[in-house]
């Protein structure tokens, strides 16, 4: 369905959703690499080639980002903020893909310019059908921006 030559940044530090998430985009035949962050720091030395990813180019960023709240060292909502301040990593759609109730969760992704909030479904098959419908909309539909001075 999705060809595999796009990467797809998966933010979380729980190994059992992480397990469920590569399950799920497996199953559902998307097969674009995944890079795991299991903190907010992983996440953002990843995308701005710091720390274990020093030399990594920079110019090669995510098609998606799927991205946990409750993180440690550096929450989800500080990684978004990050993310969005910088131009080289402005634009990069993030999908905040939590098990947080917290309407001020949901207020604070959407003022920090998260493109899409989704309460990860409790039932494996919603969950299943959740990260399908993810993958058919960021990975295939939507058209980015150009990125990094690409006119």
């Amino acid at each position: 369905m999705i060809p595999p030559h796009k990467t797809i940044l998966l933010v979380e530090d729980n190994p059992d959703d992480e397990a469920l998430t590569l399950r799920a985009l497996k199953k559902n035949n998307i097969l674009n690499d995944v890079v795991v962050a299991r903190d907010g720091v992983e996440a953002l030395d990843y995308l701005f080639g710091t720390g274990a990813y020093t030399g990594r180019n920079t110019k090669e960023q995510p098609q998606l980002i799927l991205l946990d709240l409750k993180l440690p060292k550096v929450n989800g909502l500080e990684v978004l903020k990050r993310i969005r301040a910088d131009v080289r990593t402005s634009h990069l759609p993030i999908v905040i893909l939590t098990t947080s109730n917290e309407e001020h969760d949901l207020a604070s992704g959407y003022e920090l310019m998260a493109n899409s909030y989704i309460r990860k479904p409790v039932d494996f098959n919603d969950f299943m059908e959740a990260v399908r419908q993810i993958g058919m909309y960021w990975l295939v539909l939507n058209e980015q921006p150009p990125q990094g001075g690409e006119q």
